[in-house]
């Protein structure tokens, strides 16, 4: 959410960060509801000091003025019952039109339309030349037992799997491992609520956009999360921070749900694409500087290279173009791992700077050194997400049997097992 002062002072700026981020708002119609709200509440306010103002005035009045000043007073609250549900309905227009106005992306951040516009930056690894064919995921795991496929989709329904065995042990593992490795880098560990209010999901930037993507509780008025940032940036939802505790670094590990209503027919198969995953989700708050914003986003990026350099995946960093970052983001990196079975670089992680946009909105503040009150800047980063992390892990390090040879950093996680092999 952007202050609606500067949206007055740079309607074009806007439009086109609107337009960039391939938006459906009318900037000028925005500025046109917010013009009548300010009216209306000038004029609401000047008609209720008046009758404030004539309320005071009818006891005094003689006996000759007393009439007069009644049938005023009875027009003014008329007027006001008239004008206080229009104003009601105009205040909600102008705010859920605030709600879709996105932050402005940096200047890096390369115009586009879509993933095909995104810029890379680097690739690190090579892909692996195979001297056999190499099997898909869905292949592998069937073969060395980590998953049953058929029972959960009998009473769960499709893009359902449940991790068995070694399976469920490797999920963990590679979460574990995350969870280390940001542990040593100074995060926070956290395990939050994955049922939050609406109220989490407007504030965080997932609603109203991206409504039709999460699971609702409707007999409690909840929803599931689709990632743990929602409960991470919540915490401090109405606080006001010491601006000593800046910057607040947490790793937050939670399952998460996302109904991939977008994706119907797409990627069915397997473990690419599911309804319910485990996540380990960066999250900092620091002070709204662009500058430390850059310095913590690139380590909140090293962070998670530094997870995929542990399991010994090649990858590749691509800044995403203006179509691909969402409503909040200002500078959002994609990191795409390398998976033979698709022949091609998939996204298991992402990079994000939001600026104060998620902080406006969930009316976090922090005092700053003259007494003031400011709104921090929030980042977040994936660490890991399972089971997509597996789908590359597994094709990878693979073995003409079948089997699988873990990276070295995942042994001690899995009780000693460096090796999964297939089931007879």
């Amino acid at each position: 959410m952007l202050d609606i002062a500067f949206i007055r002072q740079n309607p074009d700026l806007v439009q086109a960060a609107v337009t960039n981020k391939r938006q459906e708002l009318s900037v000028s119609d925005l500025l046109a509801v917010d013009k009548e709200r300010r009216e209306g509440i000038a004029s609401i306010d000047a008609k209720r000091a008046r009758k404030n103002q004539l309320a005071a005035l009818v006891p005094k009045a003689s006996k000759e003025e007393r009439p007069a000043l009644i049938e005023e007073a009875k027009a003014v609250r008329t007027e006001l019952e008239a004008l206080e549900p229009k104003m009601t309905e105009l205040q909600k227009r102008f705010d859920d039109m605030m709600l879709r106005v996105p932050s402005l992306p940096r200047p890096e951040v390369p115009i586009g339309k879509g993933e095909e516009d995104n810029v890379e930056l680097r690739k690190v690894g090579t892909p692996r030349t195979f001297s056999f064919t190499p099997k898909d995921h869905v292949d592998l795991v069937t073969g060395l037992g980590l998953a049953n496929w058929d029972g959960p989709r009998k009473f769960a329904g499709g893009r359902s799997y449940a991790l068995t065995g070694m399976g469920a042990i490797l999920e963990m593992a590679v979460t574990r491992l995350a969870i280390d490795m940001l542990v040593e880098r100074g995060l926070t560990p956290v395990i939050p609520p994955v049922i939050v209010r609406e109220r989490a999901l407007v504030g965080t930037g997932f609603f109203p956009l991206g409504r039709e993507e999460a699971y609702a509780i409707p007999a409690d008025d909840l929803y599931l999360v689709g990632t743990s940032e929602v409960a991470l940036v919540s915490l401090h939802a109405d606080d006001i921070l010491d601006p000593a505790s800046l910057p607040i670094r947490y790793c937050g590990m939670s399952p998460c749900f996302r109904r991939e209503a977008g994706a119907s027919g797409k990627d069915t198969k397997g473990l690419y694409r599911v309804h319910q995953f485990t996540k380990v989700e960066q999250v900092v708050f620091c002070v709204p500087d662009e500058e430390v914003a850059e310095k913590e986003h690139y380590t909140l990026l090293g962070n998670a290279e530094a997870i995929l350099a542990k399991l010994e995946i090649p990858y590749r960093v691509a800044i995403a173009c203006t179509g691909e970052i969402g409503l909040g983001q200002t500078r959002k990196h994609e990191v795409e791992s390398w998976m033979p079975g698709r022949n091609a670089y998939a996204e298991t992680h992402s990079c994000s700077t939001l600026g104060d946009f998620q902080a406006r909105r969930s009316n976090i503040r922090f005092r700053k050194e003259d007494g003031t009150l400011a709104f921090p800047f929030t980042l977040n980063n994936t660490a890991i997400a399972s089971p997509r992390i597996l789908i590359p892990l597994l094709e990878n390090h693979q073995n003409e049997d079948g089997s699988v040879t873990l990276p070295k950093a995942l042994v001690p996680y899995m009780n000693g097992v460096e090796v999964l092999r297939p089931k007879a």
